[in-house]
Parts: structure tokens; sequence; C-alpha cells
């Protein structure tokens, strides 16, 4: 029962967050030296903290799971080895009980479920974070996928959302990441996402917009739902056979053109990659399957993101900024797109983007491949992580679901050549008159070069001096050892306080073992309190004769 204890919740939730802040402080604040063995023994932390993260999100389930998934599509702060260990909690979920499932049905339904249906595996098929997918037969004959919500998940969602409002705080107060990222809004983000992903009518809807959009793509398959024995707990939607869309072996078992199915892959994503409208978001090869008859089938659409038109013209804005090398136009691409937080250094983020860029203007794009992408993600993952930006949550989703099927397209076709495939598409989407444009810029641009090139440089070497940058690390050192004290000592004041409501109760129950216990609680964090305190001013008055 303690699952579904809102305390008993609140206390692991907050207090693993605050856990994972002490060791991360720790360990900053003991190697001050960065070398590749510090590297390898901070990757090592994060993996172990990561770990644990998903063991307890597993046992506890609720947010935390939602929350880690959430967290392991956010490659513009979280670690890679974060993100890498988090990434299974989208497949290892316990399985519940079938009579909690029963339940579920026979309420919402408004009698027996054989009134319904002529049969049901009572084992299910497949375990997500919110629902459980059970194999079933219409009373007509129709095979179906009958996904329910699980046991009291909404009440658990709404007593976990209470305890991650004080998790956000805590990392606003107490750490840097409250700076650099617009916690507010993630919270928000993250509440949307998945109060949106507990609402079945929500999905099914989704699931009727894909199903419109795609009618006239042959090559794909969109399941049917039936809407009467559906609900906001319930989803009937028809049965799709099938193996994974990797399954290379399979498509050979059956005379499947691997280089056709990859490019109806590509010509159904890039569809919504780039127009306006919403995109399947969670396109892993559990959720895409190939029949035998060569047509893809599409899953589960409980994550949806959504391209605006205003977005697709900041993207061609975006676009026309890299084709004319004009940086410029890409910050304020960049800017309206919500991308850079108030304190962002404009400047700093453009010659980051231009020196990468720079890095790839030798050609190594023409060659593209799945090792090329990847390294392509990792680098712009790099500018997000170093620089005060932080994308909105379609755009996390975006950049994840295109990296993803970039990754199965190579998968399928390890021969792909996605750039032409791309061309077409892209020039279409961009328009005639805007590349002509965007080319007449770029000749003006090439004959102004010579004459802007000397100013140039010699900004960029008066706006990157080491000495500024050996100031900004003194800084940064600074503040994250403020904030470690800060946080001993709310946590030592805490203490007191509880060591002390621990001695008025031993009062009020006659109980001197409670009295002795607080009386020792408060002695040793008082004393542990003051050592910080002591501490605390040393390392301001010296920071201060520095000059910092």
């Amino acid at each position: 029962m303690l699952k579904y204890n809102t305390a008993y919740r609140w206390i692991v939730i907050v207090w693993l967050a605050v856990k994972f802040i002490i060791k991360i402080y720790l360990f900053l604040f003991t190697h001050t030296v960065w070398d590749e063995q510090t590297n390898t023994k901070w990757n090592r932390m994060l993996q172990n903290l990561a770990k644990e993260y998903r063991v307890k999100a597993e046992r506890l389930g609720g947010v935390l799971i939602k929350v880690g998934q959430f967290l392991s599509t956010r490659t513009d702060f979280m670690p890679d080895v974060f993100i890498e260990e988090l990434t299974e909690l989208v497949d290892h979920v316990p399985p519940m009980p079938f009579e909690y499932a029963e339940k579920v049905l026979q309420a919402d339904w408004g009698g027996n479920i054989e009134d319904h249906i002529k049969d049901i595996n009572r084992n299910s098929i497949a375990s997500a974070s919110i629902g459980e997918v059970y194999f079933g037969v219409l009373n007509d004959g129709s095979k179906v996928a009958i996904k329910v919500r699980r046991h009291r998940i909404e009440e658990i969602f709404h007593k976990d959302f209470i305890a991650m409002r004080m998790v956000f705080w805590i990392l606003k107060v107490f750490t840097s990441f409250g700076k650099k990222a617009d916690l507010k809004a993630l919270y928000r983000e993250l509440i949307t996402v998945m109060e949106r992903e507990l609402d079945y009518n929500q999905e099914l809807s989704f699931g009727k917009y894909f199903s419109e959009r795609y009618e006239g793509f042959e090559s794909i398959r969109i399941p049917r739902f039936y809407e009467k024995l559906s609900t906001n707990r319930i989803i009937v939607m028809e049965w799709m056979s099938g193996e994974k869309i990797t399954n290379t072996s399979f498509m050979q078992q059956h005379g499947i053109d691997p280089e056709a199915v990859s490019k109806n892959l590509f010509d159904f994503y890039i569809d919504q990659f780039l127009n306006p409208g919403k995109f399947h978001a969670d396109p892993h090869a559990g959720n895409i399957l190939i029949q035998k008859d060569s047509r893809i089938a599409i899953l589960d659409f409980g994550m949806i993101g959504e391209i605006k038109k205003q977005d697709t013209e900041h993207f061609k804005l975006l676009v026309q900024g890299f084709i004319i090398d004009n940086y410029d136009i890409v910050i304020d691409a960049l800017d309206k797109m919500n991308f850079l937080l108030p304190n962002a250094d404009k400047k700093k983020i453009k010659e980051v983007i231009k020196d990468t860029v720079e890095m790839y203007s030798d050609g190594s794009l023409k060659n593209l491949n799945a090792q090329t992408v990847n390294q392509l993600f990792d680098e712009v993952s790099v500018i997000i992580k170093d620089q005060p930006i932080q994308m909105p949550a379609d755009y996390t989703y975006l950049l994840r679901a295109v990296s993803i099927v970039v990754g199965i397209l190579f998968s399928i076709n390890p021969d792909i050549d996605i750039v032409k495939w791309g061309k077409d598409k892209i020039k279409d989407w961009f328009g005639t008159r805007s590349v002509i444009e965007s080319v007449a810029r770029q000749y003006i641009k090439n004959a102004a070069e010579p004459l802007l090139s000397y100013p140039r440089a010699l900004l960029h070497f008066l706006e990157s001096g080491e000495r500024d940058r050996a100031w900004d690390k003194e800084k940064f050192n600074l503040q994250m050892k403020h904030h470690y004290y800060l946080l001993l000592e709310v946590f030592s004041f805490i203490m007191v306080v509880v060591g002390t409501i621990t001695s008025l109760y031993s009062f009020r129950t006659e109980e001197p073992l409670f009295g002795y216990i607080g009386l020792g609680i408060v002695a040793l964090f008082l004393i542990l309190l003051n050592i910080i305190l002591i501490f605390h001013r040393r390392m301001i008055r010296n920071h201060r004769k520095k000059g910092v």
C-alpha cells in the first residue's frame, strides 16, 4: 500500500533528487583536475545514478517512469550515459495483473466482457508505463489489440506532480542548472505531455488523424480504431501482424525489397518532419512493423509532436541562414523558435555554431552514413548542452524522432543515399524562389568577404580570449561551491527541525527514547551546521579578497 501513499512517494522522489545533487556536488568539489581518468569516473557515477533511478522508477511506477522517458529525449541538457540507461524504461515495465484490467473493462463497458468480445488473452503482449496491451477477438471474429490504462495510474500521477514541483524548486534554488534552464517551462511541458498520454481519447483522435492524413499511402497501414469500445481508459484497435521493421531476415524470407521498404518509410516520415501537422514522435522499431505483403504498419499514437505553420517558416529561415553563411539569421531563427533562453550569449552561440559548421564544410556530409549522422547529432548535442539553449518539447521529440528514423533506415539499407532522396523533397519544401534569393545573397557576401575578414578576425580574438574563459571558469567553480554549501546548510537546518519535532513528540507520548533520539539529532546537526557556516564564510571571504 505504500506505493499509493502520498507521503511515501513524496519522500522517495524528493530524497532521490537531493541525493543525486549531493553526489554530483561532492564529485565536482573533490575533483579539481579534469583529466581522462576523472571523466571516466564521472561517466561511471552518472551511469550508476541513472541505473538507480531506473530501478527505483520501475519499482515505484507513476511519474518517475514518464519523467525518465521524457528526460531520455532531452539531449539539450541530459548526459549521454544517463540517456542510454533511461531509454530502457521504454521497454522494461512490469506487467499488471489481468484482474485490474478486467475491472476497468467491465466498468467502462457497463457489463460483462463477453458481451463485447469473444476471447481475450489474459497475458499482456506489451506493458508500458501507462497502459497494458492485450490480444482479443471481437464477437464478429475481428482480431483486435485492447489497450487498458494501468491500475490507479491517474491517482499516482497527480500525487507525484506535487513531489515533482518540489524537485524543480530544489533544482532552481540549489543548482546552476536552474539558471541555465527555464524550469517553469520545462515543468509545464512535462505535465502537459503526461496528462495528454493519460487520456486515451486524445490518443484515439491522433490515430484517426494519421488514418485520414495517410489514407492514400498504399505502402503504409494505420490500424482501424473501434470508437464505440474505446473510452478515456480503453483503446480498441485493429490487430496488426508483422515483424519489427529492422528484421531484414523476415524481409528476405518473404521476398521483400529492403530498399523499397526504406524508401516508403523515408517518404512517410519526411512528409511529417517538413510539413505542418502532427508527427509520430515514438518511431522505435517496436512501433513500426513490416508485414508479409511489404506494407508498413505504424503503431502507438500516445506520443505525438506537432509542427505548426510558423515552425516551418522558422525552419526555412534557419536553413537560409546556413546556406548563405549568415549566422545572425541562424541565431534570429533559433530565437524565434524559442530555443534561446533570455540569458543566452548570442555572440558566443553564433561562434560555436559557425565553428561546428566549418568542421563539416570539407565535404564530409557528401558521403552521409549512419556514423556521420550520429557524429553530427553528437556535435549538435554538445552545442545545446554547453549553451543556455532549451528546446521546446515538440522540437526535442522531433530531433529524437529524426535520429531514430535515420538509424532505422540505415539498419534496413546500409547503402542508402539519404541525401539523394531528400534533395527533391527539400527543394520542393524550400521553394525555388527562396533558393535563388539565397544564391544571390551568397554571391554578394562572397564579394564583400575580403573587406570584412580582418575586422571579424580581430573581433573574434577580443571576444573569446583565454583570460575571459579562465574568468568564467573561476566564477562557475565559485557558484558551484556556494550552492553546495547552501544545500548542506538547508539540509542541516531541516534535520534540526526534525529532531526538535521528535523531541516534542516524546513529551506528548511519554516515550523518552524519542526524546533522546531527537536531542541527539538536534545536537549533531547544530554542530554540523556551524562547521558548514564557518567554511562557507571563509570561502566567500577568500574569493572577495581575490576580487571574484
